[in-house]
């Protein structure tokens, strides 16, 4: 079933932030479609949550050198 969630990500200062979130993100099986913007702070994910989770898209946003706050 797709979920979508809206996370406030700090870190994110510039249009090559925004493409390093959805290429981690993107690279997530179950990961649907991403967007990104480094100027409201927010990331928003589409995903299929029988295949990953929250958690899973956490992990990435920090792993790509942001904080989910």
């Amino acid at each position: 079933m797709a979920e979508f969630v809206e996370l406030t990500v700090t870190g994110m200062k510039c249009g090559g932030c925004e493409a390093n979130v959805k290429s981690k993100l993107g690279a997530i099986d179950g990961v649907l479609s991403v967007t990104a913007s480094s100027k409201e702070k927010k990331v928003g994910v589409d995903y299929d949550a029988a295949k990953t989770d929250l958690a899973a898209i956490e992990a990435a946003i920090a792993e790509a050198g942001f904080s989910v706050e």
